[in-house]
């Protein structure tokens, strides 16, 4: 098997100079990323929960890609990464409008009206979406037994979010996390054709620095905000952009850059609201139920199913 050299800080390569690579070493470099991603995600809904009492969705979201944006520019400066070619800044400028501006957009006034634990629970549905745009899009092959695991995982989610949200009630703010959902789908097609050809830091902070220009319409909106809000809140944003948003965007594009598939990866959505079930025990001192941890179990098992190795029917 070949694929092109990448280092998740390092400069791009030479699209022609490929070196053969084990299959095994990838796909564990690509869990490994995926899983560090899901973490610092899963940690994110309750901060955006918190931070959304004192700013407006809008402000809220240039704040923290202000942060996520300083923080890749600083990488890519030490770094010396190389300018996007002119031919494809209008993909990176769409690229941000769709899979960033939009997401966080949807997401954030979604958040206003649902509780972190089920907006969690939205947007772990993407890996539903991902392998349809993946297989419509860029007509990857997927196995049976890959529909199979995105379906169990799909069942231990369900599972999650029976055990979790008695008290939960349709609404548009339901609406537009389930948008939201298709939107980061979206994203991960997008970004995965970029990695053909860019480094996955190269690729973050393009799409990145892409979605918040978009969001400097919004300046207005902050400028009247900060200045009321805590520190408190202010150090929540600052993390909420440097580690999920600017390092979180960067390990998860490292991840698709090392999967054989984009499902591989995208099936680890589906941990998020378990992981936050867990952060949210450990953390806060929140119930966690065995109904939580069986959904768990099954979310894993199907995870398992979905990245079996070998050919098989597609």
């Amino acid at each position: 098997m070949k694929s092109k050299k990448f280092n998740i800080l390092g400069k791009g390569v030479n699209v022609g100079m490929e070196i053969p690579q084990p299959q095994n070493k990838n796909r564990m470099l690509s869990h490994a990323m995926a899983l560090i991603t899901i973490i610092m995600w899963s940690s994110a809904f309750p901060g955006l929960r918190f931070s959304l009492v004192y700013y407006s969705p809008q402000a809220l979201m240039l704040l923290r890609f202000l942060f996520a944006s300083a923080t890749l520019i600083a990488i890519g400066a030490i770094r010396k990464i190389r300018l996007p070619e002119r031919k494809d800044i209008p993909k990176f400028a769409g690229g941000g409008l769709v899979g960033i501006f939009l997401y966080m957009l949807l997401l954030n006034y979604g958040t206003v009206t649902v509780v972190s634990g089920v907006a969690s629970f939205i947007i772990a549905s993407a890996p539903v979406f991902t392998i349809i745009l993946s297989r419509l899009i860029l007509k990857e092959s997927v196995r049976r037994v890959s529909w199979i695991g995105v379906a169990v995982s799909f069942c231990g989610l369900v599972v999650i979010m029976l055990s979790q949200t008695a008290e939960f009630s349709f609404s548009a703010g339901v609406l537009l996390i389930l948008g939201a959902a298709v939107a980061t789908s979206a994203h991960n097609i997008i970004q995965r054709s970029f990695l053909k050809k860019y480094s996955p830091l190269e690729a973050t902070t393009f799409t990145i620095l892409s979605a918040t220009a978009i969001m400097l319409v919004f300046a207005p909106a902050l400028v009247r905000e900060l200045p009321a809000s805590p520190l408190d809140v202010d150090l929540v944003v600052a993390y909420i952009g440097l580690f999920p948003a600017g390092l979180g965007y960067l390990t998860w594009n490292f991840a698709l850059s090392k999967a054989e598939k984009t499902t591989h990866v995208t099936v680890f959505l589906y941990l998020s609201p378990f992981l936050s079930s867990l952060l949210g025990f450990f953390w806060l001192g929140e119930t966690f139920s065995p109904w939580t941890l069986l959904g768990g179990v099954v979310i894993i098992a199907g995870m398992v199913l979905t990245n079996l190795s070998g050919k098989g029917k597609p």
